[in-house]
Order: C-alpha cells, then sequence, then structure tokens
C-alpha cells in the first residue's frame, strides 16, 4: 500500500525565500495472503470451520467490530481478513477472520453450510473450485 502527501515546507526553499512543496511517500507493507478463495479452513481459537470466499487485504470492516474482540485477542489490521461460509456443531453463518487466527484445514471434509453449492462447483484436491458464473 503506498500513500503520497504534498507538505509545505515552513522553511526556505531556495536561496530567494520560495517556500518548495515536498511529496513524500510512504510504504506500508501488507502481509501476502496465505489462503485463497476455495480453502477450507479452521479457526485457532474457536470451534468452527469454513470454506473462503472472499479476501481481503487488510482489514475492512467497521470499527465498532474491530473494538467489539476482547483486546487480549484482537487481531492486527494489517494482515489478510478472510470472509468464511462457517459452521461449527450448531450452526452456518458467514465469519470474517484474520490470517493469523486461521489454518488450513487437513482433513478436506466437505463445509455443510447450505451456500457452498450455490458458490462452488464441487471439491477438488482440498480446494472448492469457484463457479465461473461467481468469478468477477
Amino acid at each position: 500500500m503506498t500513500q503520497t502527501s504534498n507538505t509545505s515546507e515552513g522553511a526556505d526553499a531556495n536561496a530567494e525565500g520560495v517556500n518548495a512543496s515536498v511529496e513524500r511517500t510512504v510504504v506500508t507493507a501488507v502481509t501476502p495472503a496465505t489462503f485463497t478463495i476455495g480453502d477450507v479452513v479452521r479457526h485457532r481459537l474457536f470451534p468452527f470451520r469454513g470454506v473462503i470466499f472472499d479476501v481481503d487485504p487488510v482489514f475492512n470492516n467497521s470499527e465498532e467490530w474491530w473494538e467489539s474482540i476482547p483486546e487480549q485477542v484482537r487481531p492486527r489490521k494489517d494482515q489478510p481478513f478472510y470472509h468464511l461460509l462457517a459452521e461449527n456443531d450448531e450452526s452456518s453463518y458467514v465469519a470474517y477472520v484474520s490470517q493469523q487466527n486461521l489454518i488450513l484445514e487437513p482433513d478436506g471434509e466437505p463445509v455443510q453450510h447450505p451456500a457452498v453449492q450455490q458458490m462452488f462447483s464441487g471439491l477438488e484436491g482440498g480446494r472448492y473450485q469457484l463457479r465461473p458464473e461467481i468469478r468477477n
């Protein structure tokens, strides 16, 4: 992610006393995504799993949502966040989870979320294949 800002320096920029505009570039490193759409993952702390259907390169939810997470387990914002069709023993739902809290699901068992069949054509090699009409 690159941010550019223009600032006017207060000091004289040359011998004639003209203020100069200085452009500064600040480069913020973004953590690369470990997982991809179709991967089946499990949460590191909480008992649920799911299939990834979208990826945000950095946190892209409300500040209220982020602050509702207990501070001792609150994830960093400067990492990918994943949208999951998630399930636990009781229900199916959509989850938004940071990369640091996910691990690849090793068993390859299908995810039973009802929207999986709408978004994906099947499970091949441990990864769900996105339906062609869903791709953007």
